[in-house]
């Protein structure tokens, strides 16, 4: 989440056994084999469940024969397992392809269908070779939201048909013209049995208390729906369709592709594009949620090799196909459910397709039972919850709900790729009139001067607009420049420029952001995607007099600054926070962290987390102390919060920040080194708190920085970087420090409590000022306790919480991020 304009958060695992949080600074979940072993054996059984109705269901929508899916199932779970980029992402037939599916078994039949997509896999792996995975993820979100609302309103429109006892048609306006008539004759026991799996599907995730979760967490909603829906209509007899599983010995298998060659390559290329977007999309989601599930003491996952993703899709596929077995593609529904269950490697996706290969040989008989007005129901939830009210409001809060719309309505009428190709279009259509329509006004300033606000790129379009608002600005008036682009050209330069000279010939002032001195060059680029305008105002502007001198700049404590801040919030931040504060108002604070860090000006928790509003739970005083418990230290703050942050707003982490050059480290450093005693006042007494840590430092091991292969060099305390010995072991007392106060939070009964639930996470970490980097605590028993440096995102790997809009697709009544976060 950005500091200064935070996206909502994207959906925490559940918890689980295997992913309970570490008490150990630093410690990560389970470790010795043989838990991570059943993690992993935990996790496929519940993903298994979850898988066998879901594949059942979709190939039913498709109209291919009913073991495609399970084929497609088995092989999406050992094929892209042992072979993909994404460990504990699943893989198998998904809804997403099912719209496609559909209309190529139509045209060119089942068996040319199964050859379609061993080709798609063929150019899957030609794709992997050229390395160019991560440019699907270029695609606008609200193409992808619109194309799977556009499916899911298709799929929903003909599942409906059979839950109501007919036949679907071809396309989604037939379905949508015959529903009428459909509704006014339907078959009472297929809706009944229809109606009885949507309100499972819709009760189960609400079921309250206690042994409410544990039934749910026994069972998915999906397979207690299929499984209480098949039991009431074999006991009671029903007359209503049901699962045909043929013998395998008459399973089709693919043929040569028949038909126009034009027709045949669209075919491929849509199965191929779609079916690699959305498991690379769901790649990255599974990664943010694997990182989520860390950051809570989780874990450790290896981050997902995108080509090596689609790699084993494209192997997936060709097996598939020449299976006879559906399309195969990464599913937000079984990875997501693969995460929140615990596990830990690729074990998981592998027994998985184990598990459905064995119900394959072993359950046929109890398959059979299944109405297929179940499954349509099924089917017909997953395509409605597809249509997300999440997705909706986020092209709407980015203003591109043309987009979705233009593809939505493109891939209900014409089809996916159609839809596609039209949202595409509506997308760089909506990013010209972007470019074309920069606004700007100006406005007048309390002290007399005005303002001159750019919104949006300044480029020569913009040229005759701003030429007429700068006109209107009265000779020798302050004027201040506000650009909130990031990029002004040429023309617009040399017309900012000119008019700049003209205005301090005639006396008057200007102030412009700071680095905008070259044609062509960005404006200053943290004002645009973050909008931090408080501090670039207090930072980034100078004043110009009509000579050319600079005019002297007060204070950063002048209350001058301070309103100005407060006013470029009002005007700059607060648009762009204003939704999320709301939520947060509505819903209440539920921060996950309590993070405590020293009173230093220099140290903004907010900039060095990249986080906003409702996620820390922070706490500042001077040199970052925490009484230890049972002293009466006169100040209770520390430990009120504390015992809040646990007892009420049930933080899992709790984090103490110190930094480079504390004052207050400082100060008891030049205590004791001149055998002096404290003050005697309100600083004196809290300093005391901090004896501990000079204890700690003169009789064991110092902490020490480790900055690894970031900086080329790890430091044990000594002087670095043009820091002499004092500095050094003012460094190693700040280090200490951190250590110390972690050992004083340990002891609160509270936090002792829940580290022994095994619930809470201690973390300790560092910051120097003078690097502008920061240090993670690692602690292992028996060693110096080691600070080691976080290395920034590297080129080609997604951050875990960014600026972007998340794709969710429904788990069982609730939204799971695809693609969340800032």
């Amino acid at each position: 989440m950005s500091a200064c304009a935070p996206t909502p958060d994207s959906t925490q695992p559940g918890p689980s056994s295997s992913a309970a949080p570490s008490s150990a600074a630093g410690g990560s979940g389970p470790r010795s084999p043989l838990v991570r072993h059943r993690a992993d054996l935990s996790a496929s059984v519940s993903v298994f469940l979850i898988a066998l109705p879901l594949s059942l269901g979709i190939a039913l929508a498709t109209g291919a024969p009913l073991q495609a899916g399970l084929v497609a199932a088995a092989v999406g779970g050992i094929v892209v397992g042992l072979l993909g980029g994404a460990p504990l992402q699943v893989s198998g037939p998904a809804a997403g392809l099912t719209v496609i599916t559909a209309d190529l078994i139509h045209q060119y039949g089942w068996r040319t269908t199964c050859a379609i997509t061993a080709l798609a896999g063929l150019t899957q792996l030609a794709l992997s070779a050229l390395r160019v995975a991560r440019s699907a993820l270029v695609v606008s979100p609200a193409i992808v939201h619109g194309m799977l609302a556009g499916i899911g309103a298709t799929i929903a429109l003909s599942q409906l048909h059979i839950v109501l006892g007919g036949d679907p048609e071809s396309s989604a306006l037939d379905n949508l013209a015959d529903l009428p008539g459909q509704l006014a004759d339907p078959q009472l026991t297929s809706l009944s049995v229809g109606a009885l799996v949507v309100a499972v599907l819709l009760l189960w995730p609400r079921l309250p208390g206690r042994a409410g979760g544990l039934v749910r967490k026994a069972a998915p909603a999906a397979l207690a729906a299929v499984v209480l829906a098949t039991f009431l209509s074999w006991s009671l007899s029903l007359d209503v369709s049901r699962v045909d599983l043929p013998s395998w010995s008459s399973h089709a298998l693919p043929r040569m592709p028949e038909g126009p060659v034009l027709g045949l390559f669209a075919a491929v290329l849509t199965i191929t594009l779609v079916a690699s977007v959305e498991s690379l999309l769901s790649a990255v989601a599974v990664d943010k949620l694997a990182s989520a599930r860390q950051r809570a003491g989780g874990p450790r996952v290896p981050r997902a090799d995108l080509d090596r993703e689609l790699r084993g899709q494209g192997v997936a596929n060709m097996v598939s196909g020449s299976l006879g077995g559906l399309p195969v593609t990464g599913v937000a529904v079984r990875s997501s459910a693969n995460v929140a269950a615990g596990a830990v490697s690729r074990r998981s996706t592998v027994l998985h397709g184990c598990w459905v290969l064995v119900a394959t040989g072993l359950l046929v008989g109890v398959l059979e039972l299944i109405p297929l007005g179940a499954l349509a129901a099924l089917v017909m939830v997953v395509g409605v919850q597809m249509v997300n009210i999440t997705h909706i409001r986020s092209v709407t809060r980015h203003r591109e709900v043309a987009v979705y719309v233009a593809t939505a309505v493109g891939v209900t009428v014409f089809g996916v790729l159609e839809g596609v190709g039209i949202g595409i279009l509506a997308a760089v259509a909506v990013a010209l009139h972007r470019l074309t329509h920069t606004g700007i006004s100006q406005e007048p300033l309390p002290d007399g001067g005005h303002r001159v606000r750019v919104r949006g790129q300044l480029t020569f379009l913009a040229v005759p607009r701003l030429s007429r608002v700068l006109g209107q600005l009265p000779e020798r008036a302050r004027v201040v420049v506000e650009l909130e682009g990031t990029f002004v050209d040429h023309a617009a330069f040399e017309t900012l420029h000119d008019w700049r000279a003209s205005h301090l010939a005639q006396g008057g002032t200007v102030e412009l952001p700071a680095g905008l001195g070259l044609p062509g060059s960005a404006a200053p680029s943290a004002a645009a995607p973050h909008r931090c305008h408080p501090w670039q105002s207090w930072r980034n502007h100078r004043d110009v007099t009509h000579d050319g001198a600079p005019i002297p700049t007060p204070s950063s404590g002048s209350p001058d600054l301070l309103l100005g801040g407060l006013r470029a919030f009002q005007s700059t931040t607060a648009p762009v926070v204003r939704e999320e504060l709301a939520r947060l108002a509505r819903e209440g604070q539920r921060p996950g962290q309590l993070f405590l860090t020293c009173a230093d000006s220099r140290l903004v928790t907010s900039m060095i987390t990249s986080s906003g509003p409702g996620d820390l739970f922070t706490v500042r005083n001077i040199g970052n102390l925490v009484p230890p418990p049972g002293t009466d230290s006169g100040d209770d703050s520390v430990g009120a919060a504390i015992e809040y942050a646990l007892t009420e707003l049930g933080v899992s982490t709790l984090t103490v920040c110190g930094h480079s050059g504390c004052g207050a480290m400082r100060a008891l450093r030049s205590v004791d080194r001149d055998r002096g005693v404290l003050p005697d006042g309100p600083l004196g007494r809290w300093l005391a708190h901090a004896r501990p840590s000079l204890e700690r430092l003169r009789s064991g091991p110092s902490a020490r920085l480790d900055d690894g292969e970031h900086f080329g060099e790890t430091s044990g305390g000594g002087a670095r970087g043009g820091e002499g010995p004092e500095e050094a072991e003012l460094e190693a007392l700040c280090l200490a420090n951190v250590v110390q106060q972690l050992d004083h939070l340990a002891g609160h009964p509270w936090v002792a409590q829940r580290l022994a639930e095994g619930t809470l996470r201690l973390r300790g970490m560092y910051f120097h000022v003078g690097r502008a980097q920061i240090y993670v605590l690692d602690r292992e028993e028996g060693r110096p306790p080691v600070f080691t440096a976080v290395r920034p995102e590297r080129g080609g790997e997604e951050p875990e919480r960014g600026g972007e809009e998340v794709l969710s697709v429904p788990v069982n009544g609730a939204a799971e991020p695809v693609r969340r976060s800032g």
